[in-house]
């Protein structure tokens, strides 16, 4: 908990209301397990996968 409030003291969440920084947080949270949870499945399932990069 101690490096939780050291980040936020030292970055621009320093001073807002405390729900403006739990909604930051929870966003920053779901963004890096969203991309977690994609890294893992193509880790999985990349070799089976069929990925076109194109227009």
């Amino acid at each position: 908990m101690d490096v939780l409030n050291t980040v936020i003291k030292n970055s621009s969440l320093n001073g807002m209301p405390t729900w403006y920084k739990a909604t930051a947080l929870l966003l920053f949270s779901a963004i890096v397990s969203l991309l977690m949870t994609m890294l893992v499945l193509l880790l999985i399932y990349g070799p089976e996968m069929n990925i076109r990069f194109g227009y």
